[in-house]
């Protein structure tokens, strides 16, 4: 009944852009530790690769460790947090691990701890905060089921300014300084939650103090079909998580980035997808919207299969490049072109796969279901840094052909998941109805 109190007052609140204010705090809050996130990535190929001497096939591999646990220790972090420790405290505790471990990556000696205590950080902070926007609206407001991309948009600033402002300081100032810079930004994300808890719902008891939640129905396909998006998520992340392993790589050794009289950093050039980001996102959503008063709405095993098929695309664009370039170096406007399909495809993808787990979640295991998606993310960029082993190993063509069709797999595996998880999504919105149908009476 707490819960259906909650979503009734967010309702009753002045709000800030036409969402609640909790909204706000929780994307500016991500946006910060994003920036974190984003701008130690910026910088951490490159670490390795000029200031520690480390051989491209090492440094792939412990990017692609690094990132992978990342997005495992967030199913230990979600069910730390949904049965001990509650979403608020897991995000402080959470955040202020990440900011230490920010800070430790400007000794060199604790460059693997460092990496260790970010992830460890990162595990609590990252299912517990996104786990509280369906607190923050009524079942019956038309708003619910834009929140995540409406979130996705404002995180996405942190991930454009990063590369810029860490990627600078750490390119023309010292690897250790953008380091700092991240570790600050994750500070000021914790400062950002800790002053705007008032617009928060309040926190909701554990299972440990109210007893468990009535259980899921249909709880063995519901595991079942999420399972299987993770699969193909995996497979999916194997190709996209390139963006930040080897494409980097080759937009400084296969990219000519001379503008005019300046040279653009290479840094720079990982700043474009979150601008995309939020750029596309409105027009995105306008469109959606227009489908869907015409009828026309694409299920989310639809969306995330166009989605895959865009980023293959966006690979075939990048080996056309080296293809034509040969021997020289392609115009950096084909990563601009890059980034912008890559992006449109990321739209299809992510905010999807996200709102999907949350919303099939069961009622006291919020934060261990959307941990449960960033599990799917650990796999997927544990492939990723294996797929950038072969960089080394093939043409930088033919390497990208290799991404298109591991996108373009991931795409007919979402087809294939789509009637089973429209028959899933209809019978759990169907249930989430009934039970806060019922909170309201009881609150009435």
């Amino acid at each position: 009944m707490s819960e259906a109190r909650n979503r009734g007052a967010a309702m009753n609140e002045p709000n800030w852009f036409g969402q609640p204010r909790g909204l706000t705090i929780l994307f500016l809050t991500e946006m910060w530790e994003i920036f974190s996130y984003y701008g130690m990535r910026a910088l951490l190929v490159y670490y390795m690769t000029k200031q520690l001497a480390f051989a491209q096939e090492k440094s792939s591999l412990i990017y692609g460790a690094y990132t992978s646990m990342a997005f495992f220790t967030p199913i230990l972090g979600g069910i730390l947090c949904d049965r001990w420790l509650g979403k608020r405290r897991s995000v402080i505790i959470g955040g202020a691990t990440m900011a230490v471990g920010h800070f430790m990556m400007a000794f060199v000696p604790l460059f693997y701890p460092a990496l260790a205590t970010i992830a460890l950080g990162n595990g609590l902070f990252m299912p517990s905060l996104p786990s509280q926007i369906n607190d923050l609206y009524r079942p019956d407001d038309p708003r619910r089921s834009w929140a995540y991309n409406v979130y996705y948009v404002g995180i996405n600033l942190g991930g454009f300014l990063a590369p810029l402002v860490c990627g600078t300081l750490g390119e023309f100032y010292g690897w250790h300084v953008g380091f700092g810079a991240a570790g600050i930004g994750m500070l000021l994300g914790l400062i950002v939650y800790l002053l705007g808890g008032k617009y928060l719902p309040e926190p909701q008891p554990t299972p440990r103090e109210s007893g468990n939640a009535p259980p899921l129905r249909n709880g063995k396909q519901t595991f079942l079909l999420l399972l299987g998006v993770g699969l193909a998520v995996t497979v999916f992340r194997g190709a996209y998580e390139q963006i930040g392993n080897t494409v980097p790589l080759w937009s400084d050794a296969g990219v000519d980035r001379a503008f005019g009289s300046m040279t653009i950093p290479m840094t720079w050039f990982q700043s474009l997808d979150p601008l995309f980001v939020f750029l596309m996102t409105p027009l995105l959503l306008a469109f959606w919207q227009r489908r869907a008063q015409r009828g026309k709405v694409s299920s989310s095993m639809r969306k995330m299969a166009s989605g895959a098929l865009l980023v293959a695309i966006s690979y075939l664009l990048l080996a056309l490049a080296a293809r034509l370039a040969g021997d020289g170096r392609a115009h950096w406007l084909w990563l601009v072109a890059y980034s912008v399909v890559f992006t449109l495809g990321e739209l299809y993808v992510l905010p999807t796969g996200l709102g999907l787990f949350a919303r099939l979640a069961p009622p006291s295991l919020g934060a261990t279901t959307v941990g449960a998606w960033y599990l799917c993310i650990f796999s997927g960029s544990l492939a990723a840094g294996f797929v950038g082993t072969l960089w080394s190993h093939a043409s930088h063509a033919a390497y990208f052909v290799l991404l298109a069709l591991i996108a373009g797999v991931a795409a007919l595996l979402f087809l294939a998941l789509d009637a089973n998880a429209h028959r899933i999504e209809t019978a759990r919105a169907t249930e989430i109805a009934a039970v806060d149908v019922h909170h309201a009476e009881a609150v009435a």
